[in-house]
């Protein structure tokens, strides 16, 4: 019989893990502290847009699966992989605390020779300076009876184009003998592991990865203020400089960067290197520069209507921080919204994954996207360009529409790129 796998946080990286897992024949425990997760789960039901119900319900047939809010039910696991949040606190410093309160609440009942491995991305040194300290204060020899890894999630909602499995595992373990066992039960189910010297190279590369993105895209972002400012259309040139073979890669602007990891994880890193007297220029900036592209959208809409009036309003299109998810967590379109109500005009949201939400102390519900509705607003923002909006239809009963995300890309008169 395959190794028991528990996998702690049943969010958008631990119920597709524990399905993976369960795919490739491995007996698997579900634990999550949301008992409203645990029945959904039970019932075949989905609550990540990138699962579908019979998805789950496929899952849960498979006769490999337990889910369940009881911690002690790890014991039976020869594996834990800890898939637990790691946001960031008021002062945008790291939240450790749901990592914390998990290893404290499995400790009663770790067993000798289990696997631990942490998940969730985090500043380099999390793994031994957190969960190493705290299993050996529990009296465990780590590497001896009790082993320790990490290895980043990199799911990414929405992308269809690759199978959670397909896509390359980094691994790492406290020791070698750590590694060896993390290595036996990724390896099952990834097709490729990459292997590297510490929890530590670990870390920093899931860091790496997703700081080169929020720098390179704040940088596209302030380009396209640029260009407009210049009266150059910034998709153009991208198109243009796309065709160097070698030396450009695109990346390309928009409302700016929301989500739990691009702008969140390089913010660990300025944490850490900021309290070791590092600067960190660049991630500052392009801080800096995401935090105000809301504004800059809020700049453009009053250049393109005027000056806020009882009787201007504003429809924004995608509430949720990228294209085909539910997920509204560190979203640019809420400031946008806040912004535009806070600046006097009347407005209100389309997207088909948010069916209400939280503005300024208030609860606004998602309209209904007909034609009358579109043709009764001065602008429609085009903020998160879901798959199953109708762009044409947006494009021809609209009075004017400023496009963030250059989804309409026909030069209509009434179509205003970023």
């Amino acid at each position: 019989m395959n190794t028991k796998i528990a996998i702690i946080g049943l969010g958008y990286v631990g119920l597709p893990l524990a399905m993976l897992f369960a795919s490739k024949d491995y007996p698997v425990i579900g634990i999550d502290i949301d008992q409203s997760k645990v029945e959904k789960i039970k019932s075949g039901k989905s609550y990540l847009s990138d699962l579908s119900d019979q998805e789950v319900e496929a899952f849960m047939k498979t006769g490999r699966v337990d889910v369940t809010s009881d911690f002690s039910r790890a014991k039976e696991a020869e594996a834990i992989l800890l898939c637990v949040p790691t946001p960031l606190r008021e002062h945008k410093y790291p939240d450790l605390s749901y990592l914390q309160t998990a290893i404290s609440t499995l400790l009663p009942h770790l067993q000798k020779g289990q696997l631990l491995v942490l998940e969730s991305s985090t500043f380099p040194g999390t793994t031994e300076e957190v969960m190493l300290e705290m299993v050996e204060k529990a009296g465990f020899a780590v590497g001896e009876d009790l082993f320790i890894g990490y290895s980043p999630e990199r799911i990414d909602p929405g992308n269809h184009m690759y199978t959670l499995g397909q896509i390359p595992k980094v691994v790492s373990g406290v020791t070698d003998k750590c590694l060896k066992k993390v290595t036996s039960i990724y390896g099952a189910a990834f097709e490729t592991l990459v292997p590297v010297s510490s929890p530590k190279v670990a870390e920093m590369t899931k860091i790496l990865e997703n700081a080169q993105r929020l720098i390179n895209i704040s940088f596209m972002n302030e380009m396209a203020q640029i260009c407009h400012g210049l009266d150059i259309d910034i998709w153009e040139v991208i198109q243009a400089a796309s065709t160097k073979p070698y030396g450009f890669t695109p990346y390309y602007p928009g409302p700016g960067i929301g989500g739990h990891c691009i702008p969140v994880d390089p913010l660990y890193l300025k944490w850490k290197a900021n309290n070791a007297n590092m600067p960190t220029a660049f991630i500052d900036l392009a801080k800096d520069v995401n935090d105000a592209q809301p504004r800059y959208i809020m700049k453009r809409i009053e250049e393109l209507i005027g000056e806020p009036a009882e009787e201007k309003s504003v429809l924004l299109i995608g509430m949720t921080y990228k294209r085909d998810v539910n997920d509204i967590r560190e979203s640019m379109s809420v400031p946008v919204m806040e912004h535009v109500i806070g600046k006097g005009y009347q407005a209100d949201y389309y997207d088909p994954y948010v069916e209400e939400i939280e503005i300024n102390q208030q609860m606004y519900q998602s309209i209904a996207l007909e034609q009358k509705v579109i043709e009764s607003y001065n602008c429609v923002v085009i903020l998160t360009d879901h798959s199953q909006i109708d762009y044409t239809a947006l494009k021809a009963h609209a009075k004017l529409i400023l496009d963030t995300r250059n989804r309409i890309s026909d030069h209509s008169k009434n179509v205003i790129r970023l």
